[in-house]
């Protein structure tokens, strides 16, 4: 398993009962998690004295309880980046702590490769991946059909002090708009793709990944420069296992272009305990 335990503003405390127990800077938040299984004694005092904590509902959805005053948003900081976070509907903070381990390995592809890189960020978010390609020396293209979460992306380049580097953000549908980046002859080095799990395209079609993964990376593949150096694609559906989206970018992309594919989980250190927290998966072809 790939960790993530470079962070200095967020911690993950201790985790039981299916809820984790967090710091983001001095803010400590209670939140779900569906893979906190065991049922550990929650002996940490934060449990009890939490700032806020996401409680489910029965029917979906949920709502966060607030036991101290919260900021709208505040900064966290990775290494040289910064980003905004803030309690979210659906438990979200903006941030996903655990793929700072993407974010470096990205960064040192971009640093190593001496040349100009190209990278497209597809299901981009609040643009953590962008930010971090953007400071370590790329050229990138942030995709993402949420115009608020754009927006957030934006702040967060202008955090780190990349928001007049080289990028172009776009409000689209990721697929639609690989398609027309195909038929523009435009090519890039680095493809990052985080699709959700289920989701709803722009004519209300149902995604679902597991259906829809090998024809999006066969689609992506002709998004891609004559020399690559990387695909990276991220899940955090359980019935999507890592082997088979590895296999998945071995069989469309080794064909055409070498190199090889990898795969495996990401987590987060367990302060409480030493152990690490699963927290998705990805796979990476490398060139």
């Amino acid at each position: 398993m790939r960790v993530s335990s470079q962070w200095k503003d967020y911690t993950l405390l201790d985790c039981s009962d299916g809820e984790r127990l967090e710091r983001w800077g001095k803010v400590t938040l209670v939140r779900p998690d569906p893979q906190v299984i065991w049922k550990t004694p929650k002996t940490h005092p934060l449990w009890k004295k939490a700032d806020a904590v996401y409680h489910r509902s029965q029917s979906g959805g949920g709502h966060w309880e607030t036991r101290a005053p919260l900021p709208d948003r505040w900064t966290v900081g990775y290494k040289d980046l910064r980003f905004h976070v803030r309690t979210m509907g659906f438990k979200h903070t903006g941030v996903f702590p655990e793929q700072a381990v993407n974010w470096d390995l990205v960064s040192e592809l971009i640093r190593r490769a001496g040349r100009r890189v190209r990278v497209l960020n597809l299901f981009a978010y609040t643009g953590a991946a962008t930010v971090s390609a953007l400071y370590a020396g790329a050229e990138v293209v942030h995709v993402d059909a949420s115009r608020g979460m754009v927006q957030w992306a934006k702040e967060n380049a202008q955090l780190c002090g990349v928001a007049d580097r080289p990028v172009r953000w776009i409000v689209d549908d990721c697929i639609k708009f690989v398609r027309r980046e195909i038929r523009r002859g435009s090519r890039y080095d680095i493809l990052i793709m985080d699709p959700p799990s289920y989701g709803r395209g722009p004519g209300g079609e149902v995604w679902k990944l597991e259906n829809e993964v090998y024809s999006f990376v066969e689609l992506c593949r002709d998004v891609l420069s004559d020399e690559p150096l990387a695909v990276l694609l991220n899940s955090y559906t359980t019935g999507l296992s890592p082997a088979v989206m590895q296999y998945i970018l071995g069989s469309v992309l080794c064909p055409a272009h070498g190199g090889s594919a990898q795969s495996g989980e990401i987590g987060l250190p367990v302060q409480s305990t030493g152990l690490v927290l699963p927290c998705g998966a990805t796979a990476i072809w490398r060139r």
